[in-house]
């Protein structure tokens, strides 16, 4: 029976809410791994790009830019054979998480999970149940046959560079038939990759490229009712799908349902708080379509909460208003015994408003945490840290001074392995307090 109108909008409404971490990672991907005039090239598919330095104020095309973890970012192709991932043993932490083509995380290799010595981890795409040879450490199998690897690794400061950037030249993408030493299967055939184009996204085109993305991406049994309805369109992941092969009056009811579904994620995006819990594996985010849209949104490819704890301080305490360096000089308190708990490390990090961004100071100072160097504890084991735009003369504060913009500034907090009291609650930040 052909599908009617009503159907086809709320079709395409539901379908563009599943499939805009698909092409958001598509946007991601092609600038990452097909265009090669594109800066962010990495080379291609099976190929790590990795980013030593520091992020410093000059430094404008990442928000909310983190120095604490520089990236390693590789696309994997696993149409013909499994990818296996070799790191060598590593002495800070670091976690190289991988994802399938809707943002679920597919597993990790790092400090967390698989421990810090060094290891063989074999990437598997669907439908591969070849032997697993001697000396894989783990397998992690993906649902979709393109995958994506956003790694961090920690840097300690500027000084630390050429010891980050030695560990990060070990980490090696190998297919399966070059690290067992055997014939390589025949190759899968090149597509050809469509051109990534913004507007795509708002228009019935948003189809044209899911049906050509899903190709990479076989249906699984919890997604099969949308699959269907998909198909029913015309979008069934041949990337045959013509819109122009639609009746007027279904092509306008596709394009009034992506209007609704923009106008669904805008709304989820306005009441979405970036937090640890937008992110994770299939199982944990489960069905909730419309958060893993808006996590794509605000996120994209974040860590969840047992990786990486997420905080900070958005206003002054008892104030709807942002912290301004301009008009108060802040502290924030860490009680004896309340320091945050972290099996690895923790910071706490300024970026400047509106832009998000590192804020230029005379020290080069743009966080704070447990591995600053010469950081003064209390008198009772308690830590107070001195957000401020000036130098405090006292040296003690000086020592624990982050410095502050004159104007307006966002605090965030990252605890990497956070203790079970953060995750469950009971432990909570303090206060930004105004300075007395």
């Amino acid at each position: 029976m052909p599908i009617t109108p009503e159907e086809a909008r709320r079709t395409a409404a539901d379908a563009w809410i599943w499939g805009y971490p698909i092409l958001d990672t598509y946007r991601t991907l092609y600038a990452q791994a097909i265009d090669s005039d594109d800066p962010r090239y990495t080379g291609g598919f099976g190929r790590f790009r990795h980013r030593s330095e520091p992020f410093t104020p000059a430094d404008t095309d990442v928000a909310t830019p983190n120095n604490d973890t520089p990236y390693s970012v590789a696309w994997l192709d696993l149409r013909a054979e499994p990818v296996v991932i070799s790191v060598p043993a590593v002495d800070r932490y670091y976690v190289l998480p991988l994802h399938d083509l809707d943002t679920a995380i597919v597993g990790y290799v790092g400090s967390r999970t698989t421990g810090r010595a060094a290891g063989h981890h074999l990437v598997a795409g669907p439908g591969w149940n070849g032997p697993v040879p001697e000396g894989i450490s783990g397998v992690l199998r993906a649902d979709t046959h393109l995958v994506g690897i956003l790694g961090r690794t920690h840097l300690a400061g500027p000084e630390d560079v050429p010891a980050l950037r030695a560990v990060q030249e070990r980490y090696e993408l190998r297919p399966l038939s070059t690290y067992t030493d055997t014939a390589a299967p025949h190759p899968a055939d090149e597509p050809v990759w469509p051109v990534w184009r913004e507007e795509d996204l708002g228009n019935v085109e948003f189809f044209t490229l899911l049906d050509f993305l899903l190709r990479f991406f076989p249906a699984l049994e919890r997604d099969r009712a949308l699959r269907d309805r998909l198909a029913a369109l015309g979008v069934t992941g041949t990337g045959e799908f013509e819109p122009a092969a639609l009746s007027p009056e279904i092509l306008a009811a596709v394009e009034r349902g992506v209007a609704d579904a923009r106008a669904r994620l805008e709304k989820a995006v306005a009441a979405t708080t970036v937090s640890s819990d937008l992110f994770g594996t299939r199982a944990e985010l489960g069905d909730d379509y419309i958060g893993r849209a808006a996590a794509a949104d605000v996120g994209l490819y974040g860590l969840p909460s047992a990786e990486v704890w997420y905080g900070g301080w958005w206003a002054d305490d008892g104030d709807a208003h942002p912290p301004d360096g301009h008009d108060h000089d802040h502290v924030v308190r860490f009680p004896a015994g309340q320091l945050p708990p972290a099996r690895f490390f923790w910071s706490v990090t300024l970026y400047r408003l509106p832009e998000r961004l590192l804020a230029a100071n005379e020290i080069d100072r743009y966080a704070i945490g447990d591995r600053t160097p010469g950081l003064v504890y209390d008198d009772d084991g308690g830590l107070t840290l001195h957000v401020r735009k000036d130098r405090p003369a006292d040296p003690k504060q000086a020592a624990n001074w982050l410095p502050a913009p004159d104007g307006p500034f966002r605090l965030v907090v990252r605890l990497y392995g956070p203790d079970p009291s953060v995750l469950d609650g009971s432990w909570r930040l303090p206060p930004l307090a105004v300075a007395d």
